[in-house]
């Protein structure tokens, strides 16, 4: 397992985003290092976790929970062939392009060392947006990638270092939950019955997600069954079925 490609953005103006701010950071290019990563602070404040790297809307974007955003190569490369293009790394707004790790198929918990020194905590995943599809060009995209269900992952640092291209990563630690980033997304989104499945990822689940689980419990007057709370029955980790860009 290793970080292909290390990616940062600079501002860009564009005619479409989401907020009426006008620029966007989404254009992540690749740089050589070493990049400082950090804690960014609590969103609304914080913005990546990237020493270089803009996040322009702080509303929806940045902070400790989305601190750094992952994409596998396997899931770039898959998409070439669907949409008939080249993607070069970066094109997701993906500040680690990464190689030999299932990404979506992450469990929200699992920590992951990057390097030497910087440790890493999957939160969630990313959902879409105008911006992320004005920016890719392509018509009706932000439901195409919803449907795919393999959305990257959003992390927090749990320890701070430098980073470079060609890094190994490790994992370090995985939950024995099996809350994975696409059962998140796919609970976030279109499956909002799964909900109640992701409180088992405890603390380490984003907080507007635990938030949304635990609004859609009470609605149910706290009666969650044991298929809902534990994992349905044929779901595996990795299943596959405007926010936090």
């Amino acid at each position: 397992m290793q970080l292909l490609s290390l990616n940062v953005g600079r501002p860009l103006a564009v005619p479409h985003t989401d907020p009426a701010v006008g620029v966007t950071g989404i254009d992540k290019r690749p740089v050589a290092g070493p990049v400082r990563v950090t804690a960014p602070g609590p969103k609304g404040v914080g913005a990546s976790g990237l020493a270089g790297d803009t996040v322009c809307d702080l509303r929806h974007h940045g902070g400790d929970d989305q601190a750094v955003y992952a994409v596998a190569r396997e899931d770039l490369d898959d998409w070439e062939r669907e949409l008939g293009r080249p993607l070069v790394n970066g094109v997701f707004g993906e500040n680690l392009t990464t190689r030999g790790l299932d990404v979506s198929g992450a469990r929200i918990g699992e920590r992951w060392r990057v390097g030497s020194e910087l440790v890493l905590e999957v939160t969630s995943g990313r959902i879409p947006c105008r911006t992320f599809q004005e920016h890719l060009g392509e018509r009706g995209w932000v439901k195409r990638f919803t449907r795919k269900a393999a959305p990257g992952a959003y992390l927090r640092v749990i320890e701070p270092g430098e980073i470079r291209a060609g890094d190994p990563i490790e994992v370090v630690h995985r939950p024995e939950h099996e809350v994975t980033v696409a059962v998140e997304f796919r609970a976030m989104t279109t499956e909002r019955e799964l909900l109640p499945r992701l409180l088992a990822a405890g603390p380490a689940l984003h907080p507007e997600a635990s938030a949304a689980a635990e609004k859609y419990v009470a609605r149910q007057g706290g009666q969650v069954s044991a298929e809902h709370a534990g994992g349905a029955a044929g779901d595996s980790p990795g299943t596959a079925g405007a926010g936090r860009v």
